[in-house]
């Protein structure tokens, strides 16, 4: 379901390490008419783009090319910007950064994915 004409689209910063689901998450998105705010593969450019970017929450990877994003899931918290978490581990293989963050067990299929993000996104 598309947003109307007149709404604003909802900004989605994905962070994830593996592209090939970076750019299925951003086709999903897309589809379901929301914006990419950016794509972040590693730690540092996930914190860059949490401190300059502009968006409404985050889908974020617990685990980046084997560093834990625990530290992006502090700055979103920080910041107050919403964020699922979908990952391959467990929630108990998990740093507490994450918890209160929805979870997304991988491979998690589209329509639980945008439920999700629409469960948690600000009042527009």
């Amino acid at each position: 379901m598309s947003p109307r004409a007149n709404e604003r689209q909802a900004r989605i910063l994905i962070v994830e390490d593996e592209p090939m689901l970076a750019f299925v998450l951003e086709e999903v998105l897309i589809d379901e008419g929301f914006e990419i705010a950016g794509v972040a593969g590693r730690l540092e450019t996930a914190l860059a783009m949490i401190e300059s970017e502009p968006f409404d929450v985050a889908i974020l990877d617990a685990n980046l090319a084997g560093v834990s994003a625990g530290p992006a899931a502090s700055a979103l918290t920080a910041r107050g910007t919403p964020f699922i978490v979908v990952s391959g581990y467990l929630p108990e293989q998990q740093q507490s950064a994450f918890s209160g963050a929805p979870r997304l067990q991988k491979p998690c299929r589209p329509d639980a994915l945008i439920a999700a993000l629409r469960g948690i996104l600000p009042s527009q």
